[in-house]
């Protein structure tokens, strides 16, 4: 059996804010892929705003760079389980990868999560120890947890004996001695070319060439990024696409590009093992196969986790409607929508009833709230309604998503997490206290019960405490409400400018969302009540200018500080009969039915109905 020993294929896999990308950045600079003279950005991988912004990866990405004799194909994935999907295929196209555990923190919900789908797919795993400079960096007991996860999620023994890089991607440093650094990353480099295996060399054999990813670009329509898993492509080969329903479509290849470094090059042909990006195929699928006309062998299909959260997404129709944004229209909305399902796999949009509302389901909040970012910068106007779970009927049983949360905090916080969690249905699996003061908590909560618990839980833990999550899988419904917000919300009952003497009257009664001179509209949430109930509110109100003097005189009072919320805190805030409106400039919350008088009626009504 030949192999390409002058190639190998990887996947960069780990939590949140290992340092995967800034790994990544290192790799490409010691290869020598860059010009002496040519300027990188840092974490260069990172090419979106919102990526840069938060310093988070969200989708996967490919490079290549160069080291001795032999290419390195390197995929950059994404941490957060949100984007689980674009992990998963990534697995597929690979044939080991690079575990990157921080030497501080150890392993985490996600490196869980990750590393179970590269061991699913049996890929040969290399650990890199990252952040090896930090103070309390403890490799050795990191190293240990790695093996029982290892143990834990039923590698096998070839596995479970992988090889250990200490590194410090920062400095660009690493070494198989925990003790002492290289000054460059050549352990890594060389660990990579001798555990992970080198592709099987089948170019002889009938091409297949599977989809998983896509991209898309104005000039040459939609690009489907894969691997040659057997076989020769070759530029204006005739080729059939073998659909996902079972048709099969003929096309010609127009354009390929092979990876090196952060650029497209073109190529004329490509072979067994290469990751390359295809173009001219209009309606290519991700897990979809490429073959010759004449022998047409489908690969399996690809298996993407299936969304576990919904929103509803609808045309503006606050009284501020089309003030801020360029595009209002439902037909506007709706091709956006589409266009993002062209390469977002995990995401699903179903139209309703209404031509003016869509139902959009996603992996996650994150998910959701990082595409109506992208929508708001791009100049859309949307509402959007309360997230919600996607329950499923599984062999007659209603179920629903269940997530493993881990939780980090100071000791003495841990008797009201435990409280707060068991409230929303949460059950502690785990707890291990490390001895600095520090305590791990893992519980299994409902999807539903985390839904707004952020803003809860940095309040409880005064904003020491760490909460990280991911799915885990589908379980019988619990029974009863779930988490939810306790506190009502004080709701404009007019249309103006808030003053600072309105705010200032109705100060004692909450907490404000808003600055002095911000406009507002009747129904819309200007803070948060302190009761359960929700509360009309003028704060508008002018002062009475009189031309006597008052006895008592004007008190010059310092206004409290409003909350202003994020995007995904006002996501996350929103109650079963509000809405947030989403403009380019602005976030607004607001009531479903903005007359007062209207929701009180629609109140008793209820109330009625509930008495029977």
């Amino acid at each position: 059996m030949n192999i390409r020993k002058d190639l190998r294929n990887i996947a960069i896999i780990a939590h949140v804010d290992h340092g995967k990308t800034t790994l990544v950045d290192k790799l490409l600079h010691q290869s020598g892929t860059f010009r002496t003279n040519e300027h990188v950005e840092e974490r260069a991988m990172d090419s979106n705003d919102l990526e840069r912004e938060r310093g988070i990866t969200i989708l996967a990405k490919n490079t290549a760079i160069n080291y001795k004799d032999t290419r390195i194909n390197i995929m950059d994935t994404p941490g957060h389980a949100d984007f689980g999907g674009e992990v998963e295929r990534i697995m597929k196209m690979v044939d080991g990868v690079l575990l990157v555990v921080d030497a501080y923190e150890g392993c985490m919900p996600q490196t869980r999560f990750v590393l179970k789908k590269a061991l699913e797919q049996k890929l040969t795993p290399i650990v890199v120890v990252n952040k090896i400079d930090r103070d309390f960096a403890r490799p050795t007991e990191v190293v240990d947890e790695v093996i029982d996860l290892f143990i834990e999620l039923g590698a096998t023994e070839e596995q479970i004996e992988f090889p250990v890089v200490y590194a410090s991607a920062i400095n660009g440093t690493a070494s198989v001695d925990p003790e002492k650094q290289d000054d460059n990353m050549e352990a890594l480099f060389d660990s990579i070319i001798e555990h992970i295996p080198a592709p099987i060399d089948n170019s002889e054999e009938p091409l297949q060439f599977q989809v998983a990813m896509l991209d898309y670009n104005d000039y040459v329509g939609r690009i489907g990024v894969g691997r040659v898993f057997r076989g020769t492509m070759k530029v204006g080969q005739q080729v059939a696409l073998m659909k996902l329903d079972g048709s099969v479509k003929q096309f010609r290849v127009t354009k390929m590009f092979g990876f090196l470094g952060l650029k497209r090059v073109e190529i004329e042909e490509a072979k067994a093992g290469d990751l390359i990006a295809v173009s001219g195929m209009e309606d290519i699928n991700v897990g979809e196969t490429v073959c010759p006309s004449e022998h047409q062998e489908a690969l399996p299909v690809l298996r993407i986790d299936e969304p576990t959260l919904q929103m509803t997404f609808l045309v503006n129709n606050s009284p501020f409607a089309g003030r801020e944004g360029k595009f209002v229209t439902s037909r506007k909305i709706e091709e956006r929508l589409m266009s993002e399902l062209e390469t977002d796999v995990s995401l699903r949009v179903e139209n309703t009833d209404s031509p003016d509302v869509w139902v959009v389901s996603g992996r996650g909040e994150l998910h959701l709230s990082i595409l109506i970012e992208n929508m708001r910068r791009e100049g859309y106007e949307i509402q959007v309604s309360k997230p919600e779970v996607i329950v499923r009927e599984i062999d007659g049983v209603r179920c629903e998503p269940v997530e493993r949360v881990q939780i980090d905090v100071p000791e003495e916080h841990t008797g009201s997490i435990m409280e707060s969690m068991g409230a929303r249905k949460g059950e502690m699996v785990d707890m291990i206290n490390n001895g600095n003061g520090q305590v791990r908590l893992i519980f299994m909560v409902p999807a539903r019960g985390l839904i707004g618990y952020t803003t809860e839980f940095l309040s409880l833990t005064r904003g020491f405490g760490i909460i990280n999550h991911s799915f885990d899988s589908y379980q019988p419904m619990q029974a009863g409400q779930v988490g939810g917000r306790r506190q009502g919300v004080l709701v404009s009952m007019e249309t103006g400018k808030s003053s600072t003497y309105g705010i200032q009257g109705v100060e004692d009664r909450g907490t404000i969302f808003l600055e002095p001179g911000t406009e507002v509209y009747e129904g819309m949430i200007v803070g948060e009540h302190t009761r359960e109930n929700d509360l009309v509110v003028n704060i508008c109100k002018m002062k009475q200018m009189t031309n006597m003097r008052s006895a008592n005189k004007d008190q010059t009072t310092g206004m409290k500080k409003p909350r202003i919320m994020s995007l995904e805190q006002s996501l996350e805030y929103l109650n079963d009969d509000e809405y947030c409106e989403i403009t380019p400039e602005s976030i607004r919350l607001r009531k479903k039915i903005l007359d007062k008088n209207e929701r009180e009626k629609i109140a008793k009504k209820k109330k009625y109905a509930d008495m029977k």
